[in-house]
């Protein structure tokens, strides 16, 4: 069983957080979502999370994928040196890495979306040696990028398509009636 880790900072986007775990809960991954701060964490339109696992127990070895959501908590998770830890260890093992809205940018200012094609939240793109897509969602080996919280149904399709596979990824699609 594929298991997924994603990391709620406070100020997390809820559309990109929760809509993400649903979608790839769906889709038959184990995802186990984090709270930064060890604590219940809220979202930047006040929806709180609670009983989540405490960030300081996290076993990356235990996951497959990391899951960065947007929003304001973006800059918490890119101020912690911890999670550019376990960015780069997930880098240097070949696993799975997504981003969306504003977090691929934590990905651009470290280095690892160089020579890459990656999207994130347009306004703060930033030159990061790679190539800009307007893409809802972009795939470029191991790196994940979402545009907005209007590419959430993209961004976790991705993700299953890459950990599971094209099959199963249609199935969810078709199984929440998307048609795009």
């Amino acid at each position: 069983m594929k298991k997924v880790c994603l990391i709620l900072a406070d100020g997390f986007e809820e559309m990109e957080a929760v809509g993400t775990y649903a979608l790839l809960s769906r889709g038959g991954l184990t995802v186990d979502i984090y709270a930064l701060s060890d604590q219940d964490t809220t979202g930047r339109f006040g929806l709180t999370c609670t009983k989540l696992h405490a960030f300081s127990d996290i076993q990356p070895n235990l996951y497959d994928a990391l899951v960065l959501p947007g929003g304001p908590g973006y800059e918490r998770l890119e101020k912690n040196g911890i999670v550019q830890q376990l960015i780069k260890q997930f880098v240097n093992e070949g696993k799975v890495i997504a981003a969306i809205c504003a977090s691929p940018t934590i990905l651009g200012r470290a280095g690892y979306l160089k020579g890459k094609r990656y999207t994130c939240f347009t306004a703060m793109n930033e030159d990061f040696g790679g190539v800009f897509t307007e893409e809802y969602a972009t795939v470029d080996g191991n790196i994940i990028t979402g545009q907005s919280a209007a590419a959430t149904i993209d961004f976790g399709l991705a993700i299953i398509e890459k950990l599971l596979g094209k099959n199963r990824a249609d199935e969810v699609k078709k199984s929440i009636y998307y048609k795009k």
